[in-house]
């Protein structure tokens, strides 16, 4: 079936006017930050056409708002959106004279130049049928003309159904990647067109590789913020050999963050991810602030430096000087080396790739000194060192510049982001990033400067999180060294199928694991700790983890605030948890390792966010608002009390809510005063439906301190003397009092 492209490139200067392909079309196109429409969700296999095509105003929606993707596309409308994208002059025309096309005909301008140019055709009856459905075939003529598209092999087609008169053309969108049929074998050259699958079409077709074959193509595989999951190694390592089949100078780059998140690092302390990175043949890495997490322990960074002096590639780091740690003697160099070792570190590299020189410089976020235990390693600022990089790059005459980075998509503005680094620095060409663990499913361009001009374009790259996609970017450059085009997209791993040379590095590691899941964690309890759903057999007292105060969920949030506290010199004033993030009840007895990893299953972690009273307010209206049913959105606290009166209207039930001044004494939350406060992030991201958080979040509000749920909760209810046996008060119904 036709899918979208999941790709961006330069789109053309010919996209930027707009076209009405419809009288009851919006007149008014939309904004490109607010283009959206009801009837086209993320996850529409056309989605990624629609919006971008709309965004360039070529196309619109509705007025009421939707796009009617699965409506079928006009001849007439086809012709408008074509003229408007080769900017065809639709006022000095010939007259086709098609008999069902006067002059006044909504699209006669539009279908009088594509007739004229050459590209459409009337039917033997000399009428044009503007307001019948495009067919396939037909598109495929059309496209091919419009765009002067050409095959680009002897290969014979896989369909069984096309015409000789159509095969030139069908093959002409084939060799292109315009479509690949409706099937393997067929293309069902009689099946009409829709809307959405239109945009597929014309986007596809605006976006056919024109690259002159003397620019330079650079390929990358990147990652990010993996966090130990090492289980999914294996099938990153297929994604990586899939690749390098197609393109053999693929480079593998890693942008941090392979420490800490799973008993995997607990264990081996990235020794099983760095023998899994070598088997993958990484060729450069930074470092993410998580590296140095080990650093406040009585072994300090030497983790850290027998994972460098064991890889078989070389990291980056510009802004960061290890000379302070003894440990990293003889393998930090603070210069650009255009002969790199692997096993070292290097403040930017070189790499010669098919002739060219590519420079690699690496960044990381200033906040570590603050989420993490750098010790004496100095932390340098991003955009200075970004700049002597660049400058030490052209003067060694190479000007195709990578950064590797992790400082956060859209991180806190005022420390560091991709962004402001795009803008700020001239001379950088791509942004290979992490830390804000951000889903950039297409490349993102930035083509101004931090005061809107104009400026060479930057590409920014980042792959989400827990080796859930692996993702790829391919890049071209003039002669001058400026990129002219690039497409990327993040492949999925989630269903590939595992590597067996990796499964075979990762066995002995799994089965360590295995048994340690099974460890007590030294803490007994005399009673179950439950997580009561009003559906359970039993549950007389209709309770719920989604609508009640629960010692489990006590717990959780205490080890939350009393965590997030040792990192970081803001007052935390409460922590909250979601329960629908607690999964499972731990049984009376000898809890394991295994128990609590089931109680929170889903890898989150801790982070920090800078909120006002207002939106806790809001916050905690939406996390009542569903009582006395269940919902999955119901916050758990700690640090605070919170009463509401269930009588009252959803939206207007909370009574009160207080903290802890750090005094012992709880005082009323002001709206207009903004307080720090933790949570998981996943509701720090707005999960559940918590819109405020969103909005925190992409304001860069949020910081992701990357600690592990669960292990923060083994960590408290071991530092415990005894396991409460009621629930607190902490969320009260004052209409049930």
């Amino acid at each position: 079936m036709e899918g979208t492209l999941l790709n961006k490139k330069v789109f053309t200067a010919t996209l930027a006017t707009s076209v009405i392909v419809g009288s009851s079309f919006a007149l008014a196109p939309a904004s490109a930050s607010t283009i959206s429409f009801t009837d086209v969700k993320e996850d529409y296999s056309h989605y990624t056409a629609i919006t971008e095509l709309a965004k360039a105003g070529v196309i619109n929606g509705y007025a009421d708002g939707t796009f009617k993707p699965a409506n079928e596309i006009t001849r007439g409308q086809v012709a408008a959106i074509l003229a408007n994208i080769l900017e065809l002059d639709v006022e000095n025309v010939e007259n086709p004279e098609f008999t069902d096309v006067p002059t006044t005909h909504n699209y006669y301008g539009a279908i009088a130049a594509l007739k004229q140019a050459g590209f459409i055709n009337g039917y033997a009856d000399n009428t044009f049928k503007p307001g019948e459905a495009l067919t396939r075939g037909e598109m495929a003529s059309i496209l091919t003309k419009a765009f002067n598209l050409q095959s680009l092999n002897e290969d014979t087609l896989p369909f069984n159904d096309i015409a000789d008169e159509d095969e030139a053309y069908v093959k002409a969108l084939y060799d292109n990647g315009v479509t690949v049929g409706t099937t393997a074998n067929t293309f069902s050259p009689n099946q009409n067109v829709t809307r959405g699958q239109f945009s597929t079409f014309i986007y596809k077709a605006t976006n056919v590789d024109s690259t002159d074959d003397s620019a330079f193509n650079l390929t990358i595989m990147h990652s990010n913020d993996t966090h130990a999951r090492t289980d999914m190694a294996p099938k990153r390592a297929t994604a990586v050999k899939e690749v390098r089949a197609e393109n053999p100078d693929a480079l593998l780059i890693d942008a941090g963050d392979v420490f800490s998140g799973t008993l995997y690092f607990n264990e081996f302390q990235g020794q099983a991810d760095l023998e899994l990175m070598n088997y993958m043949g990484y060729d450069i890495m930074t470092f993410g602030n998580h590296e140095f997490d080990l650093g406040s322990s009585p072994e300090g960074h030497q983790a850290l430096a027998d994972f460098v002096e064991g890889a078989k590639f070389s990291f980056v780091s510009s802004n960061i000087n290890f000379s302070p740690d003894a440990k990293f003697k003889g393998l930090f160099n603070d210069l650009v080396s255009s002969d790199p070792e692997n096993g070292k570190i290097y403040s930017g590299l070189v790499k010669e790739i098919n002739g060219e020189k590519v420079g690699f410089f690496g960044l990381t976020t200033a906040e570590t000194k603050d989420i993490s235990s750098p010790g004496a390693i100095v932390f340098e600022d991003y955009l200075e060192e970004a700049e002597k990089a660049v400058k030490a790059f052209e003067d060694m005459g190479v000007d195709k510049i990578v950064a590797v980075t992790h400082i956060g998509f859209d991180d806190s503005a005022e420390v560091d982001n991709d962004q402001i680094l795009a803008k700020s620095v001239d001379g950088i060409d791509v942004i290979v990033g992490g830390h804000s663990h951000t889903q950039l499913s297409e490349p993102v361009l930035v083509d101004t400067d931090e005061n809107g001009a104009e400026k060479e374009p930057t590409i920014i790259v980042q792959a989400y999180q827990y080796s859930d996609y692996l993702g790829t970017l391919d890049v071209s450059f003039d002669e001058n060294g400026v990129v002219v085009d690039f497409e990327g997209q993040l492949i999925g791993l989630g269903e590939v199928a595992d590597d067996e040379g990796a499964l075979e590095i990762l066995k002995p590691y799994q089965d360590q694991i295995t048994a340690v899941e099974q460890e007590e964690i030294g803490v007994t309890l005399e009673a179950p700790l439950e997580t009561p759903r009003v559906s359970d057999e039993g549950n007389t007292e209709q309770l719920s983890v989604r609508k009640n105060e629960t010692i489990l969920g006590n717990l959780i949030t205490d080890g939350m605030l009393a965590k997030a506290k040792n990192y970081t010199d803001k007052q935390v004033i409460m922590a909250f948890q979601n329960g629908g993030g607690i999964r499972a009840a731990i049984n009376e007895g000898p809890i394991t390792v295994a128990e609590v990893i089931t109680v929170l299953p889903f890898g989150n972690t801790l982070a920090l966010m800078d909120v006002t009273g207002a939106e806790l307010k809001a916050a905690f209206e939406a996390s009542v608002a569903n009582y006395p049913d269940e919902n999955g959105g119901f916050l758990h606290v700690a640090g605070a009390k919170v009463e509401f009166d269930s009588s009252k209207p959803a939206g207007e039930r909370i009574i009160s809510i207080q903290y802890d001044d750090g005094t012992g004494n709880y005082v009323e939350l002001e709206d207009n005063k903004t307080y720090t406060v933790a949570t998981n992030a996943f509701t720090a991201k707005g999960g559940d439906g918590f819109d405020m958080f969103a909005v925190a979040y992409n304001e860069g509000r949020v910081t992701d301190l990357g600690l592990s749920d669960w292990e923060n909760l083994v960590e408290h209810l071991k530092s415990l003397e005894a396991i409460p046996s009621e629930v607190e008060g902490r969320i009260v119904d004052v209409s049930s009092k």
